[in-house]
């Protein structure tokens, strides 16, 4: 009964305090983890995205569609000082506004839709 009492004494001892080679062990497993999330996030950042901006809409019907010809104006429904809408995939995700860099359209941001919202809009 003596030995197995020192057994039980000697796995406990063990349990509290590890060794260097289970500190090795752990210290490997961590980067191992971190690699593995980088690779992860690596594979991401390669998933093409399809980015447009909506500067507004309107509806026309046919016969004034096909009346439309080079310098025609197609009045839309947003007036020039509200912000354009932009969208990843389809999903609205923001808004902006349009700038002029380097003689180039572009959008600067100037708002990101809330997770929430977004849950909101897909209703």
């Amino acid at each position: 009964m003596g030995e197995e009492k020192e057994k039980v004494e000697e796995k406990e001892a063990s349990e509290v305090q590890p060794d260097e080679a289970d500190e090795m062990d752990l210290k490997e497993m961590e980067e191992s983890v971190a690699e593995s999330e980088s690779q992860s996030l690596d594979f991401l950042l390669d998933v093409p995205l399809e980015i447009s901006v909506e500067l507004g809409r309107t509806k026309l019907q046919i016969g004034e569609l096909l009346k439309l010809g080079q310098g025609s104006v197609v009045e839309l429904e947003k007036l020039t000082s509200e912000p354009v809408d932009i969208y990843v995939n389809h999903k609205l995700m923001g808004h902006g506004e349009v700038v002029v860099v380097n003689e180039k359209f572009g959008v600067r941001l100037t708002n990101i839709v809330s997770p929430g919202e977004r849950v909101k809009n897909l209703a």
